[in-house]
């Protein structure tokens, strides 16, 4: 029996399959042959056009082509949010090669184990980020390219780009075609590698676009989610580009800058996580001008907290319509739709094409699904679903259970068919018997007038099983102190429920997604106690 190579089992031909075929790099190819001289990509001072950026690409195309570069080849990327992460990520699927993006906040041996989990054959990463991406591809043996280096003897893309040969357009891929490899975040073992198609990335912006949110030709949208991760991806390159839109480029985020970038260029859609408009009110109470041109606000990646959406309506004006997906999932799989009023509280109603269900949580095996109303785990099954995780096909037979998805959220899903998030079930905490979700404690603690934001998560107790412990940030100049914290809590929670332990920080730690990395929290409180 022959065993098909990584690269075979990634991309296949089938003839049952048919023959229509289809490309990522055909967002922004369209685009630009539709409005070449409109802009594209902002950053800084530089503007970048449709039409400079595809000629661009494909002359980076020309260059990797010209370094053997194919149809099924893995390519990482480790560059943050500026031109070159969109020449470089639409030359490789221009080629029917694989994007495996590379968060920008890995450490070298992190790097190690994507490029040799995902088989990548080249890693093209921009200067400032060769000192880790440099020594984990020099552990792996994988060959590095960069961008945005200065003429120094390294291999530079942009001079082998100007010395090839221009592709002259993408390669058509079957639907099915592996386009990207994106890790998942690894709480529990090592990432896994999510194959995400062509099919379900393009369909993903179909979709947006028509019938979920409004994007159009002129809109200005904020980029300052990492590109690197599926939301930036997907919702502001791919969709913004895809509508013709510009993209307002944020490399490293921060609450005053961004505010700047919006109000000097006019951006009328934010797209952030709930970091980042926790950050936007932060930053509004200095007194800087703030942007007049909004339209509304996107949130996805965590549970937007209602305290947080009322005081962003309050000072900025504007609704946020709250989404929901996963790597997994392409990842927009529920959203409260723009154009429709957002129900707060909610991640909205299953995106067209899509179902969305609730599923008893404790049956793994199979699929067993639950009446309107009570709570269970949100499984989900359509066109946007991922091929399966790279070279783990146990992993893969664990998360899609009679052709659905089974995400670990626990919530409920109304006679309407609005969704609601009540927590993670890995996240859940079972005190003295009784399970907690530390989204509703969250959500109590972040209504006190001092708490600018708030992490729950439990702790190992002798005695209870688990503790509820919270970290906290308070508003500059708050005396709040824990007692009076824990006091607070425990006026408005059932006894089992509101956190002994109270942490004041400065900052909460936060991924490279901008997402709380409530493990680390627990880890440094159980060395505390």
């Amino acid at each position: 029996m022959t065993i098909p190579t990584k690269k075979q089992a990634m991309n296949t031909t089938n003839p049952e399959e048919g023959f229509g075929t289809i490309s990522v790099a055909a967002i922004l190819a369209e685009s630009a042959r539709r409005s070449p001289d409109s802009i594209a990509l902002i950053v800084g001072a530089d503007e970048t056009s449709y039409g400079e950026l595809w000629r661009s690409t494909l002359a980076y195309a020309g260059a990797l082509r010209a370094r053997g570069i194919g149809p099924g080849d893995a390519v990482a990327v480790l560059i943050p949010n500026v031109p070159d992460f969109a020449r470089v990520y639409y030359a490789i699927l221009s080629l029917g090669a694989i994007v495996v993006p590379v968060h920008a906040l890995l450490k070298a041996r992190e790097i190690e184990y994507v490029l040799q989990d995902s088989g990548a054959r080249m890693l093209i990463c921009a200067a400032a980020l060769l000192k880790e991406g440099a020594a984990g591809a020099a552990a792996t043996g994988v060959e590095v390219l960069t961008v945005m280096a200065p003429d120094d003897g390294l291999p530079r893309l942009e001079a082998e780009a100007a010395a090839a040969e221009p592709i002259r357009s993408y390669v058509p891929c079957r639907p099915s075609d592996t386009a990207t490899i994106l890790y998942t975040s690894g709480t529990t073992g090592k990432p896994k590698g999510a194959l995400g198609t062509h099919f379900a990335l393009v369909e993903q912006t179909s979709v947006l676009l028509t019938s979920v949110m409004d994007f159009k030709q002129g809109d200005v949208l904020f980029g300052g989610l990492p590109l690197f991760h599926t939301f930036g991806q997907t919702v502001v390159l791919n969709a913004g580009l895809r509508a013709g839109a510009t993209i307002v480029m944020m490399p490293r985020f921060s609450g005053e800058g961004a505010l700047e970038l919006m109000t000097r260029h006019n951006v009328n859609i934010f797209v952030g996580v709930p970091t980042m408009y926790v950050a936007l009110l932060e930053a509004a109470k200095t007194g800087a001008a703030l942007p007049t041109a909004l339209r509304y606000g996107i949130s996805g990646g965590a549970s937007l907290p209602l305290a947080v959406m009322d005081k962003f309506r309050d000072v900025f004006g504007i609704d946020i319509h709250e989404g929901y997906g996963l790597t997994e999932t392409s990842p927009v799989a529920a959203f409260n739709h723009v154009g429709t009023p957002p129900r707060p509280g909610t991640i909205g109603v299953p995106i067209w094409g899509v179902d969305i269900e609730i599923a008893r949580a404790e049956t793994v095996e199979s699929i067993e699904l639950l009446p309107a109303g009570e709570l269970g785990e949100l499984v989900i099954r359509g066109h946007l679903l991922m091929k399966g995780y790279l070279n783990r096909p146990e992993a893969t037979a664990e998360a899609i259970v009679d052709g659905w998805f089974r995400t670990g959220d626990l919530g409920t899903k109304d006679e309407d068919g609005y969704l609601r998030i009540v927590d993670r079930k890995k996240d859940m905490i079972i005190r003295n018997g009784y399970n907690v979700y530390p989204r509703e404690v969250e959500e109590i603690l972040l209504t006190h007038p001092q708490v600018v934001s708030a992490a729950v998560y439990g702790i190992p107790h002798d005695v209870h099983g688990q503790e509820i412990a919270a970290a906290i940030v308070l508003d500059a100049g708050s005396t709040a102190t824990e007692a009076e914290l824990i006091e607070f809590a425990s006026a408005q929670l059932a006894a089992y429920k509101y956190p002994r332990v109270v942490r004041l920080l400065t900052e909460l730690p936060l991924g490279p997604s901008g997402k709380i990395l409530k493990r680390n929290l627990a880890t440094e409180s159980a060395g505390v106690q």
